[in-house]
């Protein structure tokens, strides 16, 4: 039986379960034996990752040509301009090539948004933006790498949804377990066999 994870990442936890210098891990909050993470998410960055104990599953959430859109919320540096938000949308350069195109959205502050620990370092009499981030590509690094680009340095990123899969409620620490999910591919399939696509 399949089991897949919905697992709430705080900050400052690595995506791995060992570490050689003892730093805050997976282990830390997960107990599930054989699961592996599906994907990544930076140790500086919160939200949503999914881990699962099947290898398909995991290839079909990780690998970038599947191009599973994950969405984010991003807390700027500064207020946020029409233009930059349009050369965001529009794709931007960086070192290893121009990003693809984004979906982006100004909001106010997420809801039911919890505190970062630590707090994020705001600079007095220096706005912020939140922004919800879309992107079908993982480069590493690649949110932050984004909003610098332009001028609007990320203060704190948190990965709400990756596919159709969303953290909801789940609570920073906690996670959600799923036995026998539909599979993303699996679902694409029905789509087009029933000429729906």
């Amino acid at each position: 039986m399949t089991q897949l994870i919905l697992f709430n990442k705080p900050f400052n936890v690595l995506c791995q379960f060992t570490d050689s210098e003892q730093r805050p891990t997976l282990a830390d909050y997960i107990s599930i034996p054989h699961i592996y993470p599906a994907g990544r998410l930076d140790k500086d960055s919160e939200g949503l990752l999914l881990l699962t104990d099947n290898g398909k599953l995991q290839h079909q959430i990780s690998h970038p040509k599947h191009k599973l859109f994950k969405y984010y919320w991003v807390q700027v540096e500064g207020a946020i301009t029409a233009q930059a938000i349009t050369q965001l949308q529009q794709g931007v350069q960086l070192k290893d090539g121009i990003s693809k195109a984004a979906k982006i959205t100004p909001i106010s502050t997420p809801p039911s948004l919890w505190q970062r620990i630590p707090a994020i370092r705001e600079r007095q009499h220096i706005p912020t933006s939140w922004l919800n981030i879309g992107i079908s590509e993982g480069r590493n690094r690649q949110v932050r790498r984004m909003t610098a680009a332009v001028g609007f340095p990320t203060l704190r990123l948190i990965r709400h949804t990756i596919g159709h899969w969303q953290l909801g409620n789940i609570t920073p620490g906690t996670y959600q377990l799923i036995k026998n999910p539909v599979l993303p591919l699996l679902e694409r399939k029905k789509f087009l066999e029933n000429g729906k696509v």
